[in-house]
């Protein structure tokens, strides 16, 4: 992940949590390119003493083994620890795009005979199928731009380098709020009780239309036993505490928590789910 985008901020605030419960420095290291495929080759490699941790979106593991032929790590590399939070994205669009609902951007994307560019932080994001989905359900031309890191693609949008981009609701508010750039809707079942004046899909004409990513931790598959509960139980006393609760869903996050059964659970049925919906897309796999 890199600096300044969501998966980094997420893992900052939980290392400042967990240093007080575990009373220990956590440094956070960022491994950014390659869709997380950097930084979870890296874990897989480290020394398996609960040291090392690995803060993970899910596409890392549901959906990068999708798009390669190749990868230098896999799921039974790891032992799971946690699932910690789920966040809906929001479209949005660069300040130079005049489009205020997705009707409009439909409109204005026809006007744009070579299509409109669309970033994210890396070819399996979570941002990147968001856009592919897009496309597909709309039929408008959207061109993927990628970025080594999700911050990144967020100053793209801002200089207008490019005209969308799916953002996770945790920056997103930030962007939308400092008039960097325009929200038009939020990929969610309901509105955002923190953005609440953005419409969501459903309601801008485009019925069933999800997306979001959520993160986890894992550590290396030889990890004991015991280090791997005791880091369960330490983040689900975190993630249960109130007052954490409320500073992550001031910014969309929904918390989550759990087994560390229950998290590779939900990363197997995420895994079945991307496989036939980018059987549909027809996305091209990457080489070696």
């Amino acid at each position: 992940m890199a600096p300044g985008g969501t998966g980094d901020l997420n893992a900052r605030r939980l290392a400042d949590q967990l240093k007080a419960q575990l009373g220990q420095s956590i440094v956070v290291e960022n491994r950014a390119g390659g869709g997380g495929n950097i930084a979870a080759q890296s874990a897989a490699a480290a020394t398996p003493d609960g040291y090392t941790l690995l803060f993970a979106s899910h596409p890392i593991f549901a959906v990068n083994p999708l798009l390669h032929d190749k990868l230098p790590f896999k799921l039974g590399d790891f032992k799971t620890v946690i699932l910690i939070s789920k966040t809906p994205h929001v479209l949005l669009v660069s300040n130079a795009v005049p489009a205020k609902t997705l009707a409009e951007l439909q409109v204005y994307a026809k006007t744009r005979p070579a299509g409109l560019n669309f970033g994210s932080g890396g070819v399996g994001t979570s941002v990147h199928l968001a856009g592919e989905l897009l496309k597909s359900r709309t039929g408008m031309n959207l061109v993927h731009v990628p970025y080594k890191g999700a911050s990144l693609s967020a100053v793209a949008l801002t200089s207008n380098e490019i005209q969308m981009l799916f953002d996770s609701t945790m920056t997103a508010v930030g962007h939308i709020r400092g008039g960097r750039a325009k929200g038009l809707a939020i990929a969610h079942t309901a509105r955002s009780t923190v953005i609440p004046e953005l419409p969501t899909f459903a309601e801008s004409g485009l019925p069933g239309f999800e997306a979001g990513v959520s993160h986890g931790l894992l550590v290396p598959a030889a990890t004991p036993p015991n280090i791997v509960s005791m880091l369960n139980r330490a983040i689900n006393d975190v993630l249960s505490d109130a007052a954490y609760r409320k500073q992550m869903s001031d910014v969309g996050v929904e918390l989550v928590g759990g087994t560390p059964q229950s998290f590779l659970d939900y990363l197997n049925t995420e895994y079945k789910t991307w496989a036939e919906v980018l059987r549909k897309l027809d996305l091209p796999r990457a080489g070696s």
